[in-house]
């Protein structure tokens, strides 16, 4: 069986038209950091900025994923939104997740350019569910 060349992705954010994801560029942490890259594709913008999470971070995700389900389940109640960063704000570029209709993803370069990018994603029902199945991937692939 032949390995797949395609990086390791922490994150995949895609609604056809357009994505943000956060992929591995190596398995190894640097001074407990894992060195990752976050793309954004799109017909406006095409972007890669370089970034790194450590384990601590990788768990933060699934805290994330978990605060957004719950957004989701009582955005019918009350129409609840939620913002959060990921990983944490100031060390590195991060996203900053939007429970908007539909989703809003924030890509900042804050330490480096100082650029911002926002991206609207209409994700399907099931991403969650895609997410978790990812994020298991990744735990179990560098054993955190």
């Amino acid at each position: 069986m032949a390995e797949s060349t395609e990086p390791l992705a922490l994150i995949v954010l895609d609604d056809g038209l357009q994505s943000v994801a956060v992929r591995l560029v190596s398995l190894m942490p640097q001074e407990g950091y894992y060195d990752a890259e976050i793309v954004i594709r799109s017909d406006f913008v095409n972007a890669t900025v370089r970034t790194g999470f450590d384990a601590a971070d990788i768990s933060e995700w699934g805290s994330l994923l978990d605060v957004v389900e719950e957004a989701d389940a009582e955005a019918g109640e009350d129409e609840a939104e939620f913002s959060g960063d990921w990983p944490r704000e100031g060390r590195t570029a991060y996203l900053t997740f939007i429970t908007e209709d539909p989703y809003v993803i924030e890509v900042h370069d804050a330490p480096g350019t100082q650029i911002s990018v926002r991206i609207p994603l209409d994700l399907k029902s099931d991403w969650i569910g895609e997410a978790r199945e990812r994020l298991d991937t990744v735990r179990r692939t560098l054993g955190v």
